[in-house]
């Protein structure tokens, strides 16, 4: 779930900008999603696509998979390591979150809501990249970082036990403007004591429906 552009800019301390978005409650890979990134010290919000597209790549979306990038490889994956290198770090914004619980039949999956209860808005640590067109269009994209889960969010992506790293407040600045040790220390499971899921409506599996009652706990 993405905060609206006036929310994102008091949290963040913006400059007001011109770019103008609705809050989305079901953002789905390749929509654009709001990002801050630091320019000359300064935040800046951007809108970027969701999935990352290596500048190698002229502009064409990858086969596999680039919305979220494994701690255990950003640093060396052909997709990542360029972005990684050249401090393209940025922070994703975020209200909230889902992740699917495998039940015990092994096929039906329940939609969970996560969120932080001490981050009304939070960021996810991100990576950018921008790469040209053959006809000179320039895409800029984002990917998070996903790492080992904590205990609440592994009970409910019970599969992969994964999670994207959630930055604490604290860690901001040193995740966009600190040196690369500093930033690598910021990459660590969200305390889950500091984060709250409850089960919500399967409606969320189909990215058209986006309104607020997606949010809303079921039994």
């Amino acid at each position: 779930m993405a905060p609206d552009e006036a929310a994102i800019e008091r949290e963040f301390n913006l400059v007001h900008s011109e770019w103008q978005f609705p809050a989305s409650f079901n953002v789905a890979p390749t929509q654009n999603v709001p990002v801050i990134r630091s320019i000359d010290g300064k935040p800046h919000g951007a809108l970027l696509r969701w999935g990352l597209i290596p500048f190698f790549a002229r502009g064409v979306p990858p086969k596999y998979s680039t919305i979220n990038a494994r701690i255990e490889t950003v640093q060396t994956a052909a997709s990542y390591r360029g972005p990684w290198s050249r401090g393209q770090r940025c922070l994703q914004v975020a209200r909230g979150f889902y992740e699917w619980q495998v039940q015990t039949d092994g096929k039906t999956k329940v939609p969970y809501y996560i969120h932080c209860n001490d981050q009304p808005i939070f960021a996810f640590a991100a990576l950018w990249d921008s790469s040209r067109t053959d006809t000179g269009d320039r895409i800029e994209s984002v990917v998070h970082i996903t790492l080992p889960a904590n205990s609440l969010v592994g009970e409910i992506h019970n599969t992969k036990l994964r999670m994207p790293a959630i930055l604490e407040k604290a860690d901001r600045d040193a995740w966009l403007n600190g040196t690369p040790e500093e930033a690598w220390e910021a990459l660590t499971p969200y305390p889950d004591d500091l984060m709250v899921a409850w089960p919500v409506n399967t409606r969320v599996n189909t990215p058209k429906n986006n309104d607020a009652a997606l949010v809303e706990p079921v039994q």
